[in-house]
């Protein structure tokens, strides 16, 4: 490990290296704003005129020139001793303000190119296209509405980031000083943890953009349910009503399969350029990564490829536009068997109803085996894999459960996708015990009860509604009780 630290640590910079600075008022902070502007704005009129000069070293020679530092030609066979030292010295102040000035031009051009995005990315920032671009690009792009992002300024003006920013944001380190993002721990209900991994708020900031412009512009599936607009648990769960076989399917390590090649891919196809494809996908993926302590300094060393965060805005869309093909391919399969076939994020659903099928088949038993074993083999060929412990089949008479309702034939008036009694029992023990004056079970709060009631207003507003008025009852309740001594 130390071996690898060494050849990866990276140079400090203002960019990578994380120190804590003492709290500004705001005047002051927005001051240093303003200023960190004006001086971007500056780089940015700076790279306009070296360019209009024809390049770097012809900007430089002119600065030289305006300013009378310019040094021309000596004839050193005809020239004193004096001339020849007064010519030195010329030369060397000529010299010393042209290094001056090659530096104040290549701040320039860092300010708006890339140029290098870290080991293992492949970037030209002004290459055209290749053959991996779509036949029609641009038609492509405009048909999914696409904004135009043709070069790297115009991403970084689009996400209202400097190219420098730009570049900080989508660079790939495999040791680093700093991060992005922030990661914590979920209990599953299998005994589990789920690490969700959060991006900071400019991050996140910069990806809910590339949610709401370019991700979910891309074509999804109508099988899909998860993460839609419209759409939701109980549409997915609505879908396989009254079925006589529930067939569950999980997809194992769903966002951490989706790594930030994949992620490109996907944005050519949508109709971006390579470049604006390559920055995005690094901005939207992130390594997983293991915080080590290395002489003195805190590392994040990088533990895999870049994938999609499980926190991070812009993954859940990725994956419905990536699973585009998926979905296709076994909505066609499903239809084929006779099966119904939803997708909530990894959770795959089919279902077997025999009122659905041709009379001449409705003898025959539903083809479960043959569907689960047809089904593994698209997952798979779609760069997925199947979780194989998490696989169910709920027939008739047992308790049939999609995206967490149950979907059993619905009786006595109850919904057609109805919050499992069990839920309901408890959330109405939880309002009892603390109209009582008991207190709550530990780590139970008030804002964990108004979400259960939520959860079963979405399938049965008039329970889902009572419980709602009792709970805010209870907060008012509270907030009038004075504070314990």
């Amino acid at each position: 490990m130390t071996a690898r630290l060494e050849s990866f640590v990276p140079a400090a910079s203002p960019q990578t290296v994380s120190t804590p600075a003492p709290a500004a008022p705001a005047a002051n902070a927005a001051s240093q704003r303003e200023a960190r502007r004006a001086a971007h704005e500056a780089l940015l009129t700076r790279w306009k005129a070296i360019v209009e000069s024809g390049g770097a070293d012809s900007w430089v020679q002119g600065q030289l020139v305006s300013r009378g530092l310019a040094v021309g030609d000596l004839d050193f066979a005809r020239a004193s001793d004096k001339e020849k030292t007064a010519w030195k010295e010329k030369k060397k102040a000529e010299a010393a303000e042209r290094r001056a000035l090659e530096r104040q031009a290549h701040e320039a051009w860092k300010a708006t190119h890339v140029a290098h995005l870290g080991a293992g990315v492949h970037w030209e920032e002004d290459a055209a296209g290749d053959k991996f671009d779509i036949a029609a690009r641009e038609e492509r792009a405009r048909a999914n509405g696409l904004p135009e992002l043709d070069s790297t300024d115009a991403l970084a003006k689009a996400l209202g980031l400097s190219v420098s920013k730009l570049r900080w944001f989508a660079f790939h380190r495999e040791v680093d000083t700093g991060s992005h993002y922030v990661s914590w721990k979920i209990p599953k209900r299998d005994g589990g943890s789920r690490t969700i991994t959060s991006p900071k708020p400019e991050l996140k900031e910069a990806q809910r953009w590339v949610l709401a412009n370019v991700v979910e512009k891309l074509p999804v599936h109508g099988a899909a349910h998860g993460f839609v607009a419209g759409r939701s648990i109980l549409t997915n769960a609505l879908a396989h009503q009254g079925a006589d076989v529930v067939v569950k399917v999980d997809l194992k390590d769903f966002f951490p399969s989706v790594t930030w090649r994949r992620v490109k891919g996907l944005l050519r196809k949508g109709g971006l350029p390579e470049s604006a494809s390559t920055l995005l996908a690094l901005m939207a993926t992130e390594a997983p990564r293991e915080a080590v302590q290395f002489r003195g300094k805190l590392l994040y060393v990088a533990k895999g490829p870049r994938s999609l965060p499980q926190g991070a805005p812009t993954s859940p869309g990725i994956t419905n536009a990536l699973c585009l093909r998926l979905d296709k391919r076994l909505s066609a399969l499903s239809k084929r068997l006779g099966f119904t076939y939803t997708r909530y994020a990894d959770d795959l659903t089919f279902s077997w109803t025999k009122a659905k099928q041709p009379k001449a088949k409705r003898s025959q038993r539903p083809p479960v085996a043959v569907l689960l074993s047809r089904v593994q083999s698209v997952v798979e060929a779609e760069g997925f894999r199947v979780h194989p412990d998490k696989t169910r089949v709920a027939r008739k008479g047992t308790r049939q459960r999609v995206t967490g309702l149950v979907v059993n034939e619905a009786a006595n008036g109850k919904p057609a996708a109805r919050v499992p009694r069990d839920v309901v029992r408890r959330l109405r023990a939880a309002i009892h015990n603390r109209e009582q004056g008991k207190p709550g079970r530990e780590g139970e709060s008030l804002d964990q009860l108004k979400g259960m009631a939520a959860f079963i207003h979405m399938t049965d507003p008039v329970k889902g509604r009572a419980f709602l008025e009792q709970l805010a009852k209870l907060e008012a309740k509270e907030q009038q009780s004075p504070p314990a001594a």
